[in-house]
């Protein structure tokens, strides 16, 4: 694995885990592989094919001009680069990006989510372990820090990473060394860091949930990128775009676009930004019945017909605005085309999906009701106030709540 494999199986091999290995596999190659290309005067259609060779940054906004600007300007220094924006904004295309315009374009290009990993496996995944450092640990692993030597690793969601993992990428960052978990023997390693997150690094810093000496290491150089509904311009070109790539996956025949959808779209706030724009491209495709696209392919939390306040789509705003005060609860209909989208989209963890974005509903509303007196809340959910606080908690990490 130090010269480079990806990773190794012990016999007998079992074919679920094998499947699985194989797949992060080719993801990690397609992110190596694929460059991502910017459409600053390009026209798609004919400069950007659609067999997945490359992944286009979207936007001729001028705040977009400024996001190419800012990559071009870091892309050849070795220094860490610090992505800030809310989910959604393609904060992964612009790691990509910035590694494939690098010195480093030809060494290894690893990401990994801090979010979807607890503690103990996020330290294995990022720094290796060794034999008996803990139950289930049959044998050394070599981390991401060891097989990115030279390369590029990219730390997304770095917001969710716990202080003590926070300190261990910070001396990686100081001097290059680190200890494999359960491990005495140090080990050198050169990687440039890019991390992104979605929160708010200051706040989390005041609130001592995030080490303000690991921010100055990280922001040397910061992009922000900017929200969808902050370069609507944009959004005619990136509905094209999906409409191309998704009818692709689709095998059917691309439709023509209405003008009442387009104008639709960009009123439209977008609160889960581009991932939210290409699903409610996805489900309008899906949902057409004839060769134009009409507003009334799109979801209703597009379209505005019952929609929940934020969207239930864009769950994503939970974790940058935190828990809302006074939300409408969201009708069957709502529910239903959530169901629909996720289902669309292949997506996985519904049922959770689903139940959390209907709990953020209703713990808004009756908070609401009792005007922030969680005792009172508690006793109309019919669930105990530590019950309440813990749903809070998960909802709104970034802000515990207080009660009177």
């Amino acid at each position: 694995m130090q010269l480079g494999a990806f990773e190794y199986l012990l016999k007998p091999v079992d074919l679920t885990h094998l499947r699985d290995v194989v797949r992060r596999a080719l993801e990690l190659s397609r992110l190596c592989s694929v460059p991502a290309v910017f459409d600053q005067a390009s026209d798609l259609d004919n400069d950007c094919p659609e067999d997945g060779s490359v992944d286009p940054i979207v936007g001729r906004s001028p705040v977009m001009q400024d996001v190419y600007k800012m990559i071009g300007r870091v892309a050849g220094q070795n220094v860490p680069v610090l992505i800030l924006g809310e989910s959604g904004t393609g904060k992964e295309l612009v790691a990509r990006a910035i590694y494939q315009h690098s010195l480093r374009s030809e060494q290894p290009f690893l990401a990994i989510n801090c979010a979807a990993l607890p503690e103990t496996l996020l330290e294995s995944e990022l720094f290796g372990h060794e034999r008996g450092a803990f139950t289930g640990a049959e044998r050394r692993r070599i981390g991401k820090f060891e097989q990115c030597h030279g390369g590029t690793l990219f730390l997304d969601e770095i917001g969710d990473m716990t202080p003590a993992t926070q300190a261990r990428v910070l001396r990686v960052l100081q001097d290059g060394r680190f200890e494999r978990v359960g491990g005495n023997d140090t080990v050198n390693t050169d990687v440039r860091i890019i991390a992104a997150t979605n929160r708010d690094l200051d706040a989390m810093i005041v609130g001592g949930r995030f080490r303000m000496d690991l921010l100055y290491r990280l922001n040397t150089f910061t992009v922000r990128l900017p929200a969808l509904r902050d370069r609507s311009s944009d959004i005619p070109a990136l509905v094209q775009w999906f409409v191309r790539v998704t009818c692709r996956e689709l095998a059917c025949s691309r439709p023509t676009i209405a003008a009442e959808t387009l104008e639709l779209m960009e009123s439209c706030q977008w609160p889960g930004n581009i991932r939210e724009l290409q699903s409610a491209v996805r489900y309008a495709l899906v949902h057409a019945v004839s060769d134009i696209l009409t507003p009334d392919c799109l979801p209703p939390s597009v379209r505005g017909i019952q929609a929940a306040a934020g969207t239930l789509a864009g769950n994503a705003v939970g974790a940058t605005t935190g828990l809302q005060t006074s939300i409408s609860v969201p009708a069957l209909d709502d529910v239903k085309a959530m169901v629909r989208r996720l289902l669309a989209e292949h997506e996985p963890e519904i049922y959770r999906r689903v139940l959390n974005d209907v709990e953020r509903v209703v713990l808004g509303e009756v908070l609401a009701h009792a005007e922030g007196n969680q005792v009172q809340a508690s006793e109309l959910l019919g669930i105990s106030r530590t019950t309440l606080r813990h749903k809070l908690e998960q909802q709104n990490p970034d802000e515990n709540g207080s009660g009177h």
